[in-house]
Order: structure tokens, then C-alpha cells, then sequence
């Protein structure tokens, strides 16, 4: 079925079997009706000879007839016949078992002459022969012919004619076995036709797909396939255009966003030192400003850490994003980002670090990575929280898991996407939902990638980075 798979191989199959088909038909009718004319000729001629000549010798047999008279008659025919008078024959001619009692019935009964084509059994094949039965007729009392009761029988081979009629049909089927060539190239004539526009539109789509939006094809004709490149000419135009706009609006947004992002850092940083010192007095002031301070003061450092993650995605989005490798023992590395934000072994947290696991990486990336993966288990997930360090023929997996309540299907396909947050209902969290895309870009930057997956008792992020030490990756 493979070799059928193609519009090739189906269009020139069946430009062939049209025409196989069409020269077999053609050549079936020619010896059906050749075999019919061939037949009939001698079945004609047979019974019109049968006819006249017992037409001339039956005038002076008498009735009843003698056997003497008998033998006379159908010796005077000068064919293989056999004439019959009841229980008498003539001593020469066929076998009267040759000929069926349907056929001897049929004579009995009429006046016309009768004719039956048989295949005698014999050795080595049946022999073809062609029957013929008359009454003879006289003039009876009243003046009009009638049976006289005699019969006369003939046999003719058809041997001659039938293998003329197998040589006709030898001819018939050679000469539509001929036509398989010449249906075989007309079918790749038509398929090359047809299937040349088809592969160059194919072409075309392919390099539209990769991103060539400006291809083109040109229209030639005015039939099917001239329209179809031309509604593929208009399309490629209109997605050209269409996503033209798009890019200069996503350009636009990024722009913005990454203006603002920076323009905000400097009054940020000042009212970070202010917050900072309303944290320090917040005791000393009355309660309702206390509480009015420390709320600026959450929100001003969830604002700073929202700024942070926009500039750090559009560093990415810009293409500005590099790192920065250096050689690192991996659970050093990972123990180190866990120490600064005072996650330590414990029943809350469980580490199985193995020393030794070295690997250039860029330490603020990978702990902006370990940040994100750790801190998302604590905020969405339930202790404990297992984090596992392994080294592979393929690379170095870092495994953060919780046992929480897991990720729900729907979310699990978009949790790496921007602003996508692990409980819909509640639209502000502390998180800004770029700590997962971000995650993910700093691990994609190093080679690896970063999945997650519901345990059924959890969630588990995994990341996986390559092997790679001062000659490179391996």
C-alpha cells in the first residue's frame, strides 16, 4: 500500500487501467462480434446448401421410402448427411446419437429447418460441430407442402473455424497488451501535467511555513490549477501583510514594555530605601500607619520583583539574554541559593545533592532557575519539598517536587506560559507569573530544557541541562 501512497503512482494506475480497460473492451467487442460473424457464415452457408439440395433430390423419393431409396437420397446429397424414415436410416452418414432428441424433437415437430452447435467429447480436446436438421416436405392431398417424414441430418466440423476464432482472439488480447506501454507513458505524460504544478505549490507552502512570506508563484493558464496559484499567490500576500502588522505590534509592546520597565527601576530603587525605613520604625508608629506602611511595603517589593522579571523577559524577547559560564559543583551551587533564602534540610525541605556533579553553568541563571522551581513548591505546593540532583550519559536532571495538590490538566500545558498563574481564582498572588517562562528561557540558554508533570500526589519540575566542562558540550 505504501507504493500507492503518492498522487504519482494513483493518477498514473489509473490512467492506465482507464485505458487497459478501454483497449480490453474494445478488443473484447471485436472478437465477440467477429466470432459471432465467423459462425454465422458457416452456419448460413450450411444450412442454405442442406436446403438446396434436398430441395433438388427429394422430388423423386416416394412415401414411404424404401431403404434402398434411402441410401440413394443421402447419397445424392454428396454431404455428411444421415436421412431417416422412422425406424429407417440411411446406411451412410453420422451417428443419429450425435444428435440431441431435443434437436430430432424439434424436426418432428416443424417445418423449418434447425440448427445446433456442439463440442463433442474427444481426445485430447471437444471437437466443435455444427448440427442441421430438415423435414422433408412433399405435397400433400390438398394441394399444399407437408412433412413427409423423412429427416435429414448433417454434420459439419468447426474445427477450421474455431481455431480461426482462437487466433482472432491471440490477435485481440496481443494487441491490447500492446496498449500497456502506451498507457503507461501517456499516464506519466498526464501525471508529469498535473503533478507539476501540484509540486511546486507544494514547495512553496513549504517555504511559507518556514517563514519565506514573500514566495510567490507564477499564474500561467486559465484552468483549475492557474486559480488555485493564484488563491495561494493572494493568501501569501494577505499572511504577509497580516503578520507584517503583527511583528511591528509585538516590537511596539516589547518596546514599551521594556521602556517602562527601565524607566521605573530608578524611582523604584527609592522608594525601596523608603520602605525600608518604614520597616525599621513600623513599631514605633501608631497602628493604622504601621499597618498602611508594611502594606506599601509589600507591594512596592512585589512591584520591584514584577520590574525585574519584565526586563529580564525582554532581555530574552531582544535577544540580549548571554551567559556568563563558569565551571560550578552543582550541589554546591544549588545548596548555595537554598542557604540565601533560608531553605534549609529539614521536614520542610529535602535535598539529595551528590557531590562531584560539575558542570559550566551560569550561577545567577541557575539560581534564578532553583529560586523560581523551590519557591513555586513551597508557595502552591505542601512540605515536603524534595529537591534531587543526578548525573546521566545524557546530561545533569535537577528534580524539584512538592505534595501538594498537584496542577491542574488544563493549566499543566501553559504553566511555562507568561502571567499564567497556578490558581485562576485568584488574581493576585505574590508570584508575577513569569518566574516559570523565565525559568524556562535561562535553561533553554544553556541547552536544556525544563518540564513539569502531575504526580498525583504533587507536581514535579524537571530540569535537564548538558554535560559541559572547558572543552565544551558533550
Amino acid at each position: 500500500m505504501r507504493l500507492l501512497s503518492g498522487l504519482r503512482p494513483r493518477l498514473i494506475l489509473a490512467f492506465a487501467a482507464m485505458t487497459i480497460i478501454g483497449a480490453a473492451a474494445t478488443a473484447g467487442v471485436s472478437y465477440v462480434s467477429a466470432r459471432n460473424a465467423i459462425l454465422k457464415s458457416v452456419q448460413d452457408a450450411a444450412m442454405d446448401q442442406l436446403k438446396d439440395r434436398v430441395s433438388a433430390y427429394s422430388r423423386p423419393l416416394s412415401t414411404p421410402p424404401t431403404q434402398e431409396q434411402l441410401n440413394d437420397f443421402a447419397g445424392s446429397l454428396r454431404l455428411n448427411a444421415v436421412a431417416v424414415y422412422r425406424n429407417l436410416r440411411s446406411v451412410n452418414g453420422p451417428d443419429l446419437t450425435t444428435f440431441s432428441p431435443e434437436l430430432r424433437q424439434s424436426i418432428a415437430n416443424n417445418t423449418r429447418i434447425q440448427f445446433q452447435r456442439v463440442n463433442r467429447d474427444a481426445s485430447p480436446e471437444p471437437i466443435p460441430e455444427l448440427l442441421v436438421g430438415l423435414p422433408v416436405l412433399v405435397r400433400q392431398p390438398d394441394g399444399l407442402m407437408g412433412p413427409s417424414g423423412v429427416e435429414v441430418y448433417s454434420l459439419t466440423s468447426l474445427v477450421q473455424q474455431q481455431k480461426a476464432i482462437e487466433e482472432l482472439a491471440r490477435s485481440a488480447w496481443q494487441t491490447a497488451a500492446l496498449v500497456l506501454p502506451l498507457a503507461a507513458a501517456l499516464a506519466l505524460l498526464a501525471a508529469r501535467q498535473v503533478l507539476r504544478p501540484v509540486r511546486a505549490l507544494n514547495t512553496a507552502a513549504a517555504q511559507l511555513g518556514e517563514g519565506r512570506l514573500d514566495v510567490r508563484l507564477p499564474a500561467k493558464g486559465s484552468d483549475e490549477l492557474a486559480e488555485l496559484v493564484t488563491t495561494f499567490n493572494n493568501t501569501a500576500a494577505e499572511l504577509e501583510r497580516t503578520v507584517g502588522e503583527l511583528k511591528a505590534m509585538e516590537a511596539d509592546a516589547r518596546r514599551f514594555v521594556a521602556d517602562v520597565s527601565h524607566e521605573l527601576r530608578t524611582p523604584l530603587a527609592a522608594m525601596n530605601a523608603v520602605t525600608d525605613v518604614l520597616d525599621e520604625d513600623a513599631e514605633t508608629l501608631p497602628p493604622d500607619t504601621a499597618v498602611a506602611a508594611r502594606l506599601v511595603s509589600g507591594e512596592t517589593r512585589r512591584l520591584t520583583r514584577l520590574v525585574q522579571d519584565l526586563v529580564e523577559i525582554s532581555r530574552f524577547d531582544a535577544g540580549r539574554a548571554e551567559l556568563v559560564l563558569d565551571e560550578w559543583d552543582l550541589a554546591t551551587a544549588i545548596r548555595d541559593s537554598l542557604d540565601a533564602r533560608g531553605w534549609r534540610d529539614g521536614e520542610d525541605l529535602v535535598t539529595d545533592l551528590p557531590e562531584g556533579v560539575l558542570a559550566r553553568v551560569d550561577r545567577r541563571r541557575l539560581d534564578l532557575i532553583v529560586a523560581n522551581l523551590v519557591g513555586n513548591a513551597f508557595r502552591h505546593g505542601a512540605a515536603p519539598v524534595e529537591v534531587r540532583l543526578r548525573a546521566g550519559d545524557d546530561g545533569v536532571t535537577l528534580e524539584v517536587e512538592d505534595h501538594g495538590p498537584g496542577i491542574d490538566p488544563e493549566v499543566l500545558p501553559h504553566v511555562f506560559d507568561r502571567f499564567t498563574k497556578a490558581d485562576t481564582a485568584r488574581a493576585r498572588s505574590e508570584g508575577s507569573g513569569l518566574g516559570l517562562a523565565i525559568a524556562l528561557e535561562n535553561a533553554r540558554l544553556h541547552g536544556g530544557d525544563l518540564t513539569a508533570a502531575d504526580t498525583g500526589h504533587g507536581a514535579r519540575f524537571v530540569l535537564r541541562l548538558p554535560h559541559r566542562t572547558e572543552g565544551g558540550t558533550r
